[in-house]
């Protein structure tokens, strides 16, 4: 596999990125990157390091852009297992950044949530909403990937936007591979829809998810990023879905049960990503209070679901 670390890589033109994505060979991981600058989202961290983790054999030229102090702070070099040469003096966490993290259980994951917020110096509010984000889509990835390096997750505060970009990889069995377990999808992009609509879970068919699982986490975390404007990314198999931002800033939120009834955008001729990636970015500055804004995403999730199955109930039935 090849992967080539860019100038920028953020989600709203992170697209290139992926296209060049080499995943022949996958025995092996040789990274390069640009000459003269590197600024990337955190989800590219979390790709780059669970590939490093998968094939256990990488190649990496040695870094010649300044920036590469950025990836030594981020754990990146440590988690490929190389020596970047670098010395750096350990920053405190009013640096507002989460390095690479590990996480294969519930017990790592509760720890973690425990000790990141005051990383990342939130207010209450501000809080609540990353802790439910970062819980969730790990959550998933431990309930649903059967991956064997389990969730591989960074994040990082910029203070310039005054946004928290968060980035999850696994390298499981795929969203489509999870959600045919229930619902037969054909596609992978079919499959990311149905992931991201609620009461949908690939682990039963009906319509609201079970006690345990209501098929609501990628809903409400999309609903999000919607709420607040901001990107959200999902990305498996061979199959993006990118939440785009609202065209304006002032337009009235409208919260749809089908993903494909956002401003997206889609790919589905990608190189194709066994397990899953995601990446979401918050405005710190437009982040609601966080029981309105899942009061908000509640009700549509429950509306959806009784329109639901009142269609499945008013279908014809022919003796």
């Amino acid at each position: 596999m090849k992967l080539n670390l860019p100038n920028s890589a953020f989600l709203g033109n992170i697209d290139p990125f992926f296209r060049t994505f080499d995943n022949s060979k996958p025995d092996k991981l040789v990274i390069t990157a640009n000459k003269k600058w590197v600024s990337v989202h955190p989800v590219v961290l979390s790709m780059v390091a669970a590939l490093g983790l998968k094939t256990g054999k990488v190649f990496c030229e040695k870094m010649e852009a300044t920036s590469k102090h950025y990836f030594e702070r981020m754990g990146l070099f440590k988690f490929l297992g190389i020596d970047s040469g670098i010395q750096i003096t350990e920053h405190e966490s009013a640096a507002r950044f989460i390095p690479l993290t590990q996480i294969k259980n519930s017990d790592e994951l509760t720890k973690f949530i425990t000790e990141m917020i005051p990383l990342l110096h939130l207010e209450p509010g501000q809080a609540k909403t990353i802790k439910y984000i970062v819980s969730e889509l790990v959550r998933n990835v431990l309930e649903h990937s059967y991956s064997d390096i389990g969730a591989i997750l960074s994040a990082q505060y910029y203070k310039k936007s005054n946004t928290i970009r968060i980035g999850i990889a696994d390298i499981g069995v795929g969203i489509k591979n999870s959600i045919n377990q229930s619902h037969f999808t054909s596609t992978d992009l079919k499959a990311i829809q149905l992931a991201l609509t609620p009461g949908i879970t690939g682990t039963t068919n009906k319509e609201d998810g079970t006690e345990y699982n209501a098929g609501a986490g990628l809903f409400f975390i999309k609903s999000i990023a919607k709420v607040n404007k901001d990107f959200f990314l999902l990305y498996s198999g061979n199959a993006m879905y990118k939440l785009l931002k609202s065209a304006s800033l002032k337009q009235k939120v409208t919260l749809y049960a089908d993903p494909f009834n956002d401003r997206h955008s889609v790919d589905e001729n990608l190189p194709y990503w066994s397990g899953t990636l995601i990446g979401i970015d918050i405005s710190l500055d437009s982040t609601k209070e966080f029981s309105l804004l899942l009061d908000l995403i509640r009700e549509t999730y429950v509306q959806t679901i009784r329109d639901r199955k009142k269609a499945k109930y008013r279908r014809p039935r022919f003796i």
